[in-house]
């Protein structure tokens, strides 16, 4: 048989943690790896020879602190006091607030009891550099702790319930250094009315409308031209949705650092991404953005930077809003205090819609959104409690074809035929050709050649001369146009290109 281990091999053996089965190991060699990494004089946090000689154990009752450090990627550092020192693990999306939840918990090296009480900035360069500060405190008791399982109570003002950290599996044999760790809450959550963050959430929609005669009962907001887009924020992390629900986070990368400013809160956002030129939002300039993909978008992220204007909250920090009317959510929106250099909460107004309206078209904005100050929010839902009054009619429309071009656009196209889908087919409804530019012509030209077919996929008849040398395509491509009206034969009148819309599919536009 093999001899037990002695307290030195104890110490040393990966993976074992301090406090063990009675091992305890002298303070120099728990707080050197600590010391190793920090220089003295280079980062205020406490060193092991400022930081006091180590309290013996107070008993079951031990202290815990949780520290929200935000360091190259926003982490929660889970700090218990053991044996005179602070057993730490870093924990990427912080404590999971529901039973069942498993999350990644790396055991980091134990570090000084003066740490405690430590928050500051860990200036650049040296390890860990960020800001430190202390999100929660109070005092734990130990229900378990070996070299493989920690489990624990936390009695803190923010975290109230049981936590298990555990050895991953298989880690013997990929883990040397003892590292790779999960924590999981164990008990349910305190708050009977807690309910998980939805994994997945649909934007409400507005109709049509002019403004409404009881003006008091409305909320105002200026409409804006970009592109919706919903955002979830769990553990720091936010992932932005399409109206069609595919995650289009990879395509905004300066977006991402709203999850690090809202940290911890669980929340739902919803909200229009929207670029701006000549400090207006300009539905052409968020062209290139809309369908970049990656390494593209992060170098037009600084060429072509995007704003986020949120201006409905949907769940927050464990509790649906949906039912909440509009006047609360937006009272309780602004109370996250969002705000960064891409990201902020725009004005509403109660009351007044003609003096909104104005200021609109004064600014040159594309209109005002009225939303009842009672109405719920309804997902995935068109609903008359939301108004959109604008004087500019936009149109989704998908393309069917394409005329030849003359002069300068003979290489490219000249006009886009245009249709709408119904039941029956696709109908055709006009054509454009203006608002093109030469970017957006060589582009557009190459992607309808790869979608070229031999005949028509409108369902209606064509004018003749509309149809004659006309190109066709299959219709998958969604776009965007603007017009004066409809004619009596159900046309565009006067239509100018906007844009393409992949966040659209024709299908959808089925009514």
């Amino acid at each position: 048989m093999r001899p037990p281990p002695c307290p030195a091999d104890r110490v040393l053996r990966p993976g074992i943690l301090p406090g063990h089965a009675g091992y305890p190991a002298p303070m120099a060699s728990r707080l050197d790896p600590y010391r190793a990494k920090r220089r003295k004089g280079r980062t205020p946090e406490p060193l092991p020879e400022d930081a006091g000689s180590g309290a013996p154990d107070r008993g079951p009752g031990e202290r815990f602190v949780i520290h929200e450090h935000h360091a190259r990627r926003l982490h929660w550092d889970v700090r218990l006091e053991r044996d005179g020192v602070l057993v730490s693990f870093a924990v990427p999306k912080g404590l999971p607030e529901e039973p069942g939840t498993v999350r990644l918990a790396v055991h980091t090296e134990d570090h000084p009891l003066d740490y405690a009480t430590f928050s500051g900035e860990i200036p650049k360069g040296e390890y860990g550099a960020g800001r430190m500060t202390i999100w929660d405190q109070g005092e734990y008791e130990t229900v378990k702790w070996t070299d493989r399982e920690v489990s624990v109570v936390l009695h803190g003002e923010r975290v109230d319930g049981r936590y298990v950290f555990f050895r991953s599996r298989g880690s013997d044999a990929d883990d040397r250094d003892g590292k790779d760790w999960n924590v999981i809450r164990s008990d349910p959550p305190g708050d009977p009315e807690w309910t998980a963050l939805p994994p997945a959430m649909k934007p409400m929609l507005a109709v049509a409308g002019t403004l409404p005669e009881d003006d008091a009962a409305y909320g105002y907001e200026f409409k804006w031209d970009g592109v919706r887009a919903l955002t979830r924020v769990e553990g720091g992390r936010a992932t932005l949705f399409s109206r069609r629900g595919e995650d289009i986070s990879a395509v905004y990368p300066e977006l991402r650092a709203l999850g690090e400013q809202l940290g911890s809160t669980q929340v739902w956002l919803d909200g229009e991404i929207v670029a701006l030129r000549d400090g207006r939002p300009s539905f052409a300039a968020l062209q290139s953005r809309m369908q970049a993909g990656e390494p593209r978008a992060r170098r037009l992220s600084r060429q072509v930077p995007v704003t986020y204007l949120v201006f409905d909250l949907l769940h927050l920090d464990g509790h649906s809003c949906l039912d909440l009317p509009y006047r609360h959510r937006r009272d309780l929106l602004e109370k996250l205090e969002i705000g960064g250099e891409h990201w902020q909460v725009p004005p509403w107004f109660s009351g007044g819609g003609s003096a909104v309206v104005e200021a609109a078209a004064e600014q040159e904005l594309e209109g005002v959104i009225a939303k009842r100050l009672d109405s719920p929010y309804r997902p995935g839902e068109r609903h008359g409690s939301w108004l959109k009054i604008t004087d500019l009619l936009t149109c989704e429309v998908v393309i069917g074809g394409w005329r030849p071009g003359e002069g300068r656009r003979a290489d490219t196209f000249g006009s886009l035929m245009l249709g709408l889908p119904r039941p029956d087919g696709l109908h055709y409804v006009g054509q454009v050709g203006t608002g093109f530019d030469d970017d957006t012509l060589r582009t557009l030209a190459s992607r309808l050649r790869r979608l070229e077919r031999r005949t028509s996929p409108f369902t209606t008849p064509l004018p003749r001369d509309r149809a004659a040398g006309a190109h066709w395509v299959s219709p998958k491509l969604v776009g965007e146009v603007a017009f004066k009206a409809w004619t009596d034969e159900g046309r565009l009148r006067a239509p100018a290109w906007r844009g393409l819309r992949p966040d659209r599919t024709p299908e959808e536009l089925i009514r």
